[in-house]
């Protein structure tokens, strides 16, 4: 018997509400960082993941799709014994997040997308697919790409850092393979009309996943969807705007206990 790829995870806090946190396309669970030493650990859990390809799951082999992931997040949600929960996922991961309602219905409590890919995919223009998939061997195309969906306004050394995490954190053919997996996959089709209470965090700063194109997917497929934009935020609100995103996330969660 072939037992489950259990993804390498941090737990944080010991709170009753049990959290699965998974990162984006361009950083491991370090794309966290920023916000973990204010979150509510009486109220909460969370269990922050490296996904495949990623951290301390850099070498692990695998599919690199937002199936699998949306997999081995139930799989590690067994494996801490967590029969109910809720999910937050940034981009890339905000597209493996709602794969697991699909899968699992009943278990996931709420859900998260923060600047979520949609469930549909998110197709590039030639010359866009060109950037992104040359990134994953150029640190100048990452850049480009982090600069542009941050709205040009951040800080060099920033954007250094930003690329240099990416780089440290990846692996180049597990980032390549995920690229065609969150960009591609549509299965809007097994999510639309989940009635899971559904909040999309999106940046004012970001031309990507803009509210316009939320609205249109994630606010129609969620009957119980809803939307926050972040008006000082890019693509990566952890990192821009922690405390304001913060207190969003965890606003919408607690909603749930009352």
């Amino acid at each position: 018997m072939v037992l489950p790829f259990v993804l390498p995870h941090a737990l944080h806090g010991t709170g009753p509400h049990k959290v699965i946190a998974v990162h984006g396309w361009f950083a491991d669970r370090s794309a966290y960082g920023a916000v973990e030493p204010d979150i509510d650990r009486a109220a909460f859990q969370y269990a922050i993941a490296d996904l495949r390809g990623y951290g301390e799951a850099r070498d692990a082999k695998g599919e690199y799709t937002t199936a699998e992931g949306a997999a081995d997040v139930l799989a590690l949600a067994d494996k801490l014994g967590w029969e109910r929960f809720s999910l937050v996922g940034h981009s890339m991961g905000g597209s493996i997040v709602q794969r697991v309602p699909a899968l699992a219905p009943r278990r996931v409590r709420r859900l998260v997308g923060i600047t979520p890919v949609p469930a549909s995919g998110l197709p590039l223009p030639p010359e866009q697919w060109e950037l992104f998939a040359d990134s994953a061997h150029l640190p100048a195309g990452r850049r480009a790409i982090i600069d542009t969906t941050s709205g040009g306004r951040r800080p060099g050394r920033w954007l250094e850092r930003m690329v240099q995490r990416s780089l440290d954190r990846s692996d180049p053919t597990a980032f390549r393979a995920w690229l065609d997996s969150w960009s591609r996959d549509d299965f809007h089709a097994e999510i639309e009309g989940s009635t899971v209470p559904a909040l999309a965090v999106v940046g004012a700063l970001d031309p990507a996943i803009t509210t316009g194109l939320t609205r249109a997917t994630w606010l129609r497929w969620y009957p119980n969807g809803q939307l926050h934009e972040l008006v000082s935020a890019g693509h990566y609100p952890m990192d821009e705007t922690p405390l304001e995103l913060i207190r969003v996330v965890e606003d919408f969660l607690r909603a749930d206990d009352d």
